[in-house]
């Protein structure tokens, strides 16, 4: 997966995919990639998810630390401003030098944008084609628009292609598009939960890539995946000792009393592994041969940096 050389990461909300995108472009970092994070419409997630603070659309490069500093490794945050993404395409394809604000032409953006389904989307996804294009980077990570609003999102191209037959716009969409709909080069990252809800969206979402010619799927990534706390053999033995009641009450008075607490605790536990077992199972059958990984869930206490590293650690050791 991380061999390619633009991964959109998606998702629904609440399952983590900001956590997940910024993790595997650790991870990527790791491998002794150079690696581009972008998030999208300038949510802070992903500055916090580094420890960064504020992001802009002028890439700030983070520091690895000894462990992580691989020859050729490198990683860089950004956040898409559509307006910064418009005057750098101003500048760099139409060769016209912009020294103040776009004004009149951002305000006939918003015009052309409403009117046009997939204006404002194209210069974000162009941007981070371009990136691709361009070679400044050996893997771009996208922070992408929700299960909702990706396949819009990464359509944008194929929307802008229907109104524009000839022209620059139109060799610039087709560009973008061969460098989306490569397996090779572009993928779909969808992130996911052991719930009934996220699963449900994961399917739906990887039904509509395949339905249509865009950014073919390349993972699932099964986020919060609770550990298995105890072996049959382990849970057969105090499910017996529990039951006979001499010998737990022998166990509680050696113990104390928080004993019956911790129990119910572990079978709170066991009962959601089980019940998540059941969502992973119709995950892993849903998805045919893509791959599926495993996030496990964190420590509560862990955050910023620190859950970053722990994710792609655990990435890291799936991706072998």
């Amino acid at each position: 997966m991380l061999g390619r050389r633009l991964l959109f990461v998606t998702g629904k909300g609440g399952v983590g995919k900001t956590a997940v995108a910024a993790a595997l472009g650790l991870c990527a970092a790791r491998a002794g990639r150079n690696v581009l994070v972008c998030a999208q419409d300038g949510r802070p997630d992903l500055g916090v998810a580094f420890g960064a603070g504020a992001l802009g659309f002028e890439p700030v490069r983070v520091p690895l630390d000894e462990r992580d500093a691989v020859a050729g490794g490198g990683l860089a945050l950004m956040t898409m401003r559509t307006e910064e993404s418009l005057r750098e395409y101003v500048r760099i394809h139409l060769k016209i030098p912009l020294v103040t604000r776009l004004g009149p032409l951002a305000r006939t953006l918003d015009f052309v944008a409403d009117a046009a389904p997939g204006v404002k989307e194209i210069l974000s996804v162009g941007k981070l084609a371009w990136e691709v294009r361009e070679d400044h980077y050996d893997l771009v990570v996208v922070d992408a628009p929700a299960c909702g609003d990706v396949v819009g999102y990464l359509d944008a191209p194929a929307a802008v292609e229907e109104l524009v037959h000839v022209g620059m716009i139109r060799h610039q969409t087709e560009w973008i598009r061969e460098v989306l709909v490569d397996p090779a080069c572009s993928g779909v990252v969808v992130v996911s939960t052991p719930e009934e809800m996220p699963t449900t969206e994961t399917l739906e979402l990887l039904g509509a890539l395949a339905a249509r010619p865009s950014v073919p799927a390349a993972a699932v990534v099964a986020n919060r995946v609770l550990p298995e706390l105890f072996t049959r053999a382990e849970r057969e033995l105090f499910e017996g000792v529990r039951a006979d009641a001499g010998s737990w009450d022998r166990l509680v008075a050696a113990t104390g009393p928080g004993l019956d607490a911790a129990w119910r605790g572990a079978e709170l536990a066991v009962a959601l592994r089980r019940r998540a077992s059941a969502h992973l199972a119709r995950l892993r059958a849903g998805v045919g041969d893509l791959p599926v990984l495993y996030a496990p869930e964190l420590d509560g206490g862990d955050t910023g940096l620190r859950r970053t590293d722990a994710l792609a650690t655990a990435l890291g050791d799936e991706l072998g």
